[in-house]
């Protein structure tokens, strides 16, 4: 739906202090000792959820324990008839009470969140367009000791696409009649960004910590332009063949044959302005050079760093390091290789490429398993638990298409045989134990 003029604001609320368990090989410094609210404010259809949706996964992907309470989705579970745009007039009084309880509910369940499930970060995803509503809001806060600092509808499923349209109109007046805007000197006092026309302009105002921050440096780089992320491991190489991990070695017969396959794909998909990202590898700029454009070389997009236990096999690596071994078994993403990285570290390292792939348009990334599984996850909103098992197969290609609330996904397989690096989780180990736990049981991967 096209956005109007109209500001899309965000107040910050800072919550009370918590502390993160740390576990072994994280060097991941914990970003806040106050957990924060995001408070949405904004007339409908200005991009409030779609911001919330994509704010929440990249704060959860860099590690920042974060959830969306949309609540229009309060409203429809307390309310479970179709509303017509007279449900949001102002003078309806017992539409106005059930709203206001819907708010409250879901402030309740904020707090919920941020004491029992030891939460960082709250996205408060509603209009809150006026006075009365923001100050319930900061009341609230008030109440529970906290600090005061600021940052295509489910109603419509089953009506005539024409009829939606005219009461969704219809309902933003309803919305215009009270809707106070934050004031720049009324409201100096606090943190927020007011966004307009989707990012065409930015007004910041007193933001304070790190997540505030860097949340203000994601929102100012995303935009909804339409368009396609391709993204594929490099070709089969030597190394890939013998079962080892890690190293520089070139390509093998296959993967020389998938490079060539893969130039043919591209230049077959005529993608307007299309720019090719590698790593320092040779795997990978072999693979790009059969393409025949430029590219550019981002050491960020390295193999993930296996220290000591660089071109080993699995095997070797058990027999030489049985307890490792074990351990990143219990704890894939937190793991440290002795002397090497985590996934928990490539994701840090990969923010930067994130940033960019946000600001661009049409990409193809020719990386790693590895960085590749930690790319997906961001884009698939996958957690920690999850990314290090992504199935990210040789000569596949992956067409990811951002689509309003998520991204939609293609798998291509280039037709070109290659060894299947991918190892499952292992079926008898219990993610929930300690990983100290697995020193007594060192499993078998052979």
């Amino acid at each position: 739906m096209e956005l109007t003029q109209n500001p899309l604001e965000k107040i910050w609320v800072p919550w009370m202090n918590s502390r993160l368990t740390r576990r072994r090989g994280s060097s991941v410094p914990q970003f806040t000792n106050s957990p924060t609210m995001i408070v949405m404010v904004g007339l409908p259809a200005r991009g409030k959820t779609y911001m919330s949706k994509k704010l929440t996964r990249y704060l959860n992907w860099i590690g920042v324990p974060t959830k969306v309470f949309n609540v229009g989705q309060y409203r429809r579970d307390a309310v479970r008839t179709n509303m017509s745009y007279e449900f949001f007039r102002p003078d309806n009084e017992e539409a106005m009470r059930i709203r206001k309880a819907c708010a409250l509910a879901a402030l309740n369940d904020v707090c919920c969140y941020f004491t029992q499930d030891h939460g960082q970060v709250a996205v408060f995803d509603a209009t809150n367009t006026t006075l009365e509503r923001r100050q319930v809001i900061l009341s609230f806060a008030k109440e529970n000791g906290y600090k005061q600092v600021k940052l295509s509808s489910p109603d419509y499923m089953s009506c005539d696409k024409e009829e939606a349209v005219a009461d969704f109109l219809k309902r933003i007046d309803c919305y215009k009649l009270t809707y106070v805007p934050l004031d720049d000197d009324r409201d100096r006092n606090l943190s927020y960004i007011k966004i307009f026309n989707v990012g065409s302009r930015f007004l910041v105002n007193q933001v304070q910590d790190h997540i505030q921050s860097r949340s203000v440096y994601y929102l100012m780089n995303i935009h909804v332009t339409p368009r396609t992320i391709y993204l594929c491991r490099h070709g089969e190489s030597e190394l890939n063949l013998r079962g080892r991990i890690g190293g520089d070695s070139g390509l093998s017969p296959g993967g020389i044959r998938f490079a060539a396959v893969l130039g043919e794909y591209i230049r077959h998909q005529r993608i307007p302005d299309l720019k090719i990202w590698t790593s320092h590898k040779r795997r990978t700029i072999q693979s790009a050079e059969a393409i025949g454009v430029p590219y550019e070389q981002w050491k960020a997009l390295n193999e993930i760093d296996a220290g000591v236990c660089e071109d080993m096999t699995y095997e070797e690596i058990q027999n030489h390091f049985p307890e490792e071994f074990a351990l990143r078994d219990q704890d894939k993403y937190h793991y440290r290789y002795p002397k090497g990285e985590s996934y928990e570290d490539v994701v840090q390292r990969l923010e930067p490429v994130i940033m960019e792939l946000e600001r661009q348009e049409n990409v193809l990334v020719i990386c790693h398993q590895a960085v590749m599984r930690c790319l997906l996850a961001y884009f698939l909103d996958k957690s920690a638990v999850e990314l290090p098992y992504l199935k990210c197969p040789l000569h596949t290609v992956l067409k990811l298409t951002p689509v309003a609330y998520g991204c939609e996904v293609e798998s291509i397989f280039l037709n070109v045989e290659a060894v299947n690096t991918h190892r499952e989780r292992p079926a008898n180990v219990d993610v929930d134990r300690d990983p100290e736990d697995a020193l007594q049981t060192v499993p078998d991967h052979s």
